[in-house]
């Protein structure tokens, strides 16, 4: 169940190659999975990397499973279910977040599309069987109230960028709302804006922010105001009438099939499987 396997994302591209192409820096991430205290089921690389409008100094977001042993979770101490931790690795800022297997499943159940995105990055650093039953398992948990993570997460960014003035947080916004639209049509996770921006009606301008913000992680954004808050407001609506419409049921249906996977991965580590 968590044999490891050879990394490698859709299509005929290695993991190294859409590293390569998504514009990580050239660093070994091995290493960084294989000092965790515990077995990583899979870590994928999550931000801006993963979202199609990274800086050339933006940090690297990596994101995965540890699995605890079960002595961790049933005796009287809190199990380390989240684990967190930055720190810069040959001069480029790493941020790794990970949570256990059990805590990981209960995030998927609760329309979080986030931890969806995490789990289906094609920017794969390590990846084992488990991993591959496990995103298997992840449309069966896709419900129409994904829309809710997305639009409150739009709204999250456009204050922050009504704050700040950042480029950044403008993009986020026009990212999740678009990635909310596509699922709700298409029961597709997409999490890459350029990608999105040729599946989805998205404002002319949003190609050339992209190049923007590769000049600078946190520069300002040199935009209408009145403008994108029209196309952020006319957006809102499209997810609105997108959720009305889309085809994807009310409530998760992978509950059951994602306990006996949880099950069988935890006793297969008791068992030294």
């Amino acid at each position: 169940m968590g044999r490891e396997r050879a990394a490698r994302g859709p299509g005929s591209a290695t993991a190294a190659e859409r590293l390569r192409q998504a514009g990580l820096p050239e660093i070994d991430l091995a290493p960084v999975v294989a000092e965790q205290p515990d077995p990583v089921l899979f870590a994928t690389v999550s931000g801006a990397h993963l979202y199609g409008f990274p800086s050339r100094d933006s940090d690297v977001d990596l994101r995965g499973v540890h699995l605890l042993p079960a002595a961790a979770l049933v005796g009287l101490h809190e199990p380390e279910e989240t684990r967190s931790r930055m720190w810069e690795r040959d001069g480029v800022e790493m941020d790794l977040v990970t949570h256990d297997l059990r805590k990981f499943v209960r995030l998927m159940l609760r329309r979080n599309g986030y931890v969806l995105e995490q789990l289906l990055s094609p920017l794969v650093v390590h990846t084992s069987d488990a991993h591959a039953e496990l995103a298997a398992l992840a449309p069966a948990v896709l419900t129409g109230h994904h829309a809710h993570h997305y639009r409150g997460f739009a709204t999250t960014q456009w204050r922050l960028f009504e704050r700040s003035g950042e480029l950044k947080p403008l993009l986020y916004t026009f990212r999740v709302l678009l990635t909310g639209i596509h699922l709700m049509r298409s029961g597709e996770v997409q999490a890459h804006l350029p990608t999105l921006i040729g599946s989805v009606a998205a404002p002319a301008y949003l190609p050339d922010l992209v190049v923007a913000k590769a000049e600078a992680e946190h520069g300002d954004a040199d935009v209408d105001h009145a403008r994108v808050q029209a196309d952020v407001e006319a957006l809102h609506a499209v997810l609105d009438a997108a959720q009305a419409e889309t085809e994807l049921p009310d409530a998760p249906a992978g509950y059951e099939a994602l306990h006996d996977f949880l099950v069988r991965v935890r006793l297969a580590q008791r068992g030294g499987g």
